[in-house]
């Protein structure tokens, strides 16, 4: 029963982190563009190799 005392102010505790990061990554813009990383990924912009000689 005396864990509950320390064990519950720990997870409020880690909950209000959670909270303050959540906040904190909304005001800084990380959820502005959810689908550009998604669709950035499918456009290669790197030109393909040569092919080696003697290989098909």
């Amino acid at each position: 029963m005396i864990s509950l005392l320390f064990l519950i102010p720990i997870a409020l505790i880690l909950g209000l982190i959670g909270l303050a990061a959540f906040l904190w990554s909304v005001r800084t813009g990380q959820f502005d563009d959810l689908d550009g990383a998604a669709t950035r990924i499918l456009y290669d912009e790197d030109r393909p190799l040569p092919a080696k000689p003697g290989h098909s």
